[in-house]
């Protein structure tokens, strides 16, 4: 297939843009990229798809979501993280049946590809979800996935027992790392290499020391990646000093840190924290919105990225984010940044669109398969649509993508070299059932967990 006369947005080397350029894909791979007229002489036979009026940006990388927690979107709002998750989240959660779980990764991979996101990084998959239920909706759906499996063996958050998890999500070493395991078995490099097995493991403090031992010793024998929420909030920051270290020292010394690594949020570091993680290769994953959201912080993104330390960026979860959407996730990474520094220079779109590309795919260990637009590298590319209000006009194109766009405006979605969705309808999948099934489960979800009042709102409602 030929896709012809788009605004391409390579990300290649050089940054490559190319005007009425033209893309060829033969397989999942692909085979040529310039000019429209130079392809279309060279390969006069091939089936053309014209996308006069589309920008084709690489396929966006979330590096870090929830994809069960779409079900309770709008469920936990104006709640600081320890409110939301103990009072909310968890206990939502921790009354879903395995159906709710699929119906909300269904979901959530439904809103991924229409929005932009080709690839994504699970971070936290509980055993009660069924993770054979997760690799099939991503088996079935197209689109690309590093799943994370939860390790865990204490149930509360950081130091205080009073933040305890709900009964639901409690697991054992042996559900958590040993399931993992089993589960890295039976899925990594499946679905024509779209699925990859990670572990997930909880926050320090729910995690005992000798279980990170054990689980980041499985890493390095095996190379399964981990991803980990860390100094999200000052309680985190609270929990390092009282076991007498910072962040980066303590996930030094239990075997985290590494190229295999993506940390999540990393709102309180200190410079030596900061050291740390460029002299390892250790990955950032940056949640903007829900840092704010949660008023958990801002990430150092702009000191972590002088450093030299990879940031990649995640819309985390529909609870405190309210959208899959990274699309909006890169505008306001990008001006986020400016607000706080007073520099309107900070983090440009240029280095964001960065973020939901090439450095999500180097964090997720895809860098030479995904991520930028090249010849022999997977075809995993969105074409935005610029034939609209909202976006016109344009005169740069990374700026069009960035500060004007949102997930509404993707017209276009290619995975593997598979269409997934086109004029904004996803074809892998049946979008009418998705949403009768979450809002069906949805009201099942808030009953069980006894919490109908609560997510209502303070506003009457008649």
């Amino acid at each position: 297939m030929l896709y012809t006369h788009a605004i391409i947005i390579t990300v290649n080397p050089v940054r490559e843009i190319i005007l009425d350029g033209a893309l060829l894909v033969h397989g999942n791979l692909i085979a040529a990229i310039g000019k429209t007229q130079t392809l279309k002489s060279e390969y006069p036979k091939e089936e053309e798809t014209d996308l006069t009026g589309r920008i084709i940006i690489p396929g966006l990388i979330t590096t870090h979501v929830h994809t069960a927690q779409s079900l309770i979107r709008g469920a936990a709002d104006d709640l600081e993280l320890v409110s939301w998750l103990c009072e909310r989240v968890w206990v939502l959660q921790g009354n879903y049946t395995e159906e709710d779980s699929k119906a909300a990764v269904r979901l959530s991979i439904a809103e991924m590809l229409k929005t932009g996101t080709t690839c994504f990084l699970e971070s936290m998959f509980a055993d009660r979800y069924n993770f054979d239920n997760l690799c099939l909706a991503v088996q079935e759906s197209g689109i690309r996935g590093c799943l994370g499996k939860i390790v865990m063996d204490i149930a509360k958050y950081a130091d205080n027992p009073k933040w305890s998890m709900h009964p639901g999500l409690i697991e054992t070493r042996e559900m958590s790392l040993l399931g993992a395991m089993k589960m890295w078995k039976k899925w990594d490099h499946a679905a024509n290499d779209r699925i990859r097995v990670w572990f997930a493991p909880r926050t320090p403090g729910g995690v005992s020391d000798d279980l990170y031992k054990e689980m980041s010793a499985l890493s390095r024998t095996h190379s399964i990646p981990i991803t980990m929420h860390c100094a999200e909030v000052k309680a985190d920051r609270v929990f390092f000093a009282s076991v007498g270290h910072t962040p980066m020292s303590y996930c030094e010394e239990v075997g985290l840190l590494g190229p295999q690594t993506v940390l999540v949020h990393m709102v309180h570091l200190d410079d030596t924290d900061i050291a740390k993680l460029a002299e390892t290769n250790t990955h950032i994953a940056h949640c903007p919105t829900s840092n704010a959201k949660l008023a958990s912080g801002i990430c150092r993104v702009r000191d972590l990225q002088k450093a030299g330390v990879n940031v990649g960026l995640g819309t985390d979860g529909a609870p405190c984010n309210n959208s899959n959407d990274l699309m909006q996730e890169m505008k306001l990474a990008a001006i986020i940044h400016k607000a706080v520094s007073y520099d309107p220079t900070a983090v440009p779109a240029e280095n964001v669109l960065e973020m939901a590309t090439i450095n999500g795919a180097k964090a997720l260990g895809l860098k030479d398969s995904i991520g930028s637009l090249e010849v022999g590298k997977k075809a995993d590319f969105v074409a935005v649509d610029v034939r609209s209000v909202g976006m016109q006009p344009w005169f740069s194109p990374v700026s069009a993508v960035v500060y004007s766009a949102t997930g509404r405006d993707v017209d276009m979605v290619v995975v593997d070299g598979k269409i997934v969705v086109r004029g904004g309808k996803l074809l892998t999948m049946d979008e009418e059932e998705i949403i009768a099934e979450a809002e069906k489960r949805s009201k099942e979800v808030v009953v069980r967990a006894g919490l109908v009042e609560a997510v209502k709102g303070s506003w009457p409602i008649a």
